[in-house]
């Protein structure tokens, strides 16, 4: 098995259409006009989909039961400096965090729905095969010295 897209549920669909692609490069694959958007960034029919809840809806909270965030992964470390950038520049608020494993850069979508673009560093001279739980800083500098 593999997993084959992520479900979310946002309150106004056309923002979050708009947000996953400009700032994930997602593209639109089908519409159900007001109900539901069905989004990809590969040859699949999709890998997201987001389905509109209302404005009502609430957010849940940081410590109940749900999905934590969903990842993204980018090819190299040019292009999450690119999404870095890009998110700050909008006044996205970005956390960035050297996994050892990874580099990952993580925000919330309009609605609070966790995400992560990352890319992976296992192989690379100050990587590691595993994640020993332990993670290192990663500052701005660092990414936009990729750019």
């Amino acid at each position: 098995m593999k997993i084959g897209h992520a479900h979310i549920k946002v309150r106004d669909l056309e923002r979050s259409t708009a947000f996953y692609e400009r700032f994930l490069g997602l593209s639109v694959r089908e519409r159900i006009e007001g109900h539901f958007v069905f989004m990809s960034g590969t040859d699949m029919h999709h890998e997201i989909a987001l389905q509109q809840v209302g404005m009502g809806a609430r957010t849940p909270g940081r410590f109940e039961v749900g999905l934590f965030h969903v990842a993204f992964e980018a090819p190299d470390r040019p292009s999450l400096a690119r999404s870095f950038k890009q998110l700050i520049d909008h006044g996205i608020p970005v956390v960035a965090v050297d996994h050892r494993i990874s580099w990952a850069i993580y925000f919330n979508d309009p609605d609070g729905n966790g995400l992560e673009i990352y890319c992976d560093t296992r192989r690379e001279p100050d990587g590691s095969e595993l994640w020993d739980g332990m993670d290192r800083p990663l500052v701005a500098e660092q990414l936009l010295a990729y750019l």
